[in-house]
């Protein structure tokens, strides 16, 4: 992995959030490829439950300031960043008065998801590519993680998709086993649309539940990884007929060969 840059976009990251296979895999795979000679950013939202003063995080006022547009509304975006302790790791939180201040990640105190949660997502696509692109760092790799950040490849390949910085990357997703019932809201596709898409790219967003999500994101990515042993039958039908590289569940134990060898291999179609 000598000098290959990934970014990692997340839903969840530990420490910053409790284990589960997401926010573990989040953390481990970048400390993977740190070990092996590559570069590594992280992204995930700044959710109202992550500690600020625990973590250290403070804003990088040089890329906080510009509005982003949610469904015709203007959407301050502020930027924060932390260091995982212990770790050469820099961890970027994409972060909005209105969408993460909220003491919580998904839901409400009764389990009910954030009637918002489809904005916040569109809101945390664009925040993420707009840093970057003030980062001015070109990835070679941008690895999604979770349903929130599943409009980060639908976005890059085709609201961003003439911009330079990301001609040469490739997009991988990894599909988990953590979904949520119901749908997000369902004007979801209308609210994508504002932004200039084409119908064909929002079809399964028209009904936005979990496995309409991660169709999306398989959809606009070069590659597919399996992040939980089970995942949603329809999800693996889909993963099957997409005819992308694919890598198959592999425990947390034994990854980082494996990802390091699709990494090299399949994503960048480099000789082993």
């Amino acid at each position: 992995m000598n000098d290959k840059r990934i970014l990692y976009v997340s839903a969840e990251v530990v420490p910053y959030l409790p284990d589960n296979e997401i926010s573990t895999i989040s953390f481990e795979a970048p400390k993977m490829v740190n070990s092996m000679g590559g570069q590594t950013r992280i992204f995930m939202p700044k959710f109202g439950n992550i500690n600020e003063r625990r973590h250290q995080l403070h804003e990088v006022i040089r890329l906080s300031g510009m509005n982003l547009v949610v469904n015709d509304l203007d959407m301050p975006l502020i930027i924060k960043v932390a260091s995982i302790p212990k770790e050469r790791m820099q961890v970027y939180f994409i972060d909005n008065e209105d969408y993460f201040k909220r003491k919580a990640t998904f839901t409400d105190e009764d389990g009910q998801l954030f009637e918002d949660n489809d904005e916040r997502s569109i809101f945390f696509a664009k925040g993420v590519i707009e840093t970057v692109k003030k980062l001015n760092w070109a990835p070679d790799i941008i690895h999604v993680h979770g349903w929130m950040a599943s409009l980060v490849p639908l976005y890059l390949k085709n609201y961003y998709g003439n911009e330079p910085l990301f001609k040469n990357s490739k997009i991988v997703t990894s599909v988990y086993n953590r979904s949520f019932d119901g749908t997000l809201d369902t004007e979801m596709a209308k609210k994508v649309l504002f932004d200039g898409l084409e119908e064909e790219n929002v079809e399964h967003l028209k009904e936005p539940h979990y496995a309409s999500l991660l169709k999306t994101a398989i959809e606009n990515s070069d590659a597919v990884i399996k992040g939980s042993e089970t995942i949603d039958e329809t999800l693996n039908d889909f993963i099957d007929a997409s005819g992308l590289p694919c890598l198959e569940y592999i425990p947390k134990e034994e990854f980082a060969q494996a990802y390091q060898d699709f990494y090299l291999t399949k994503v960048l179609n480099e000789e082993e």
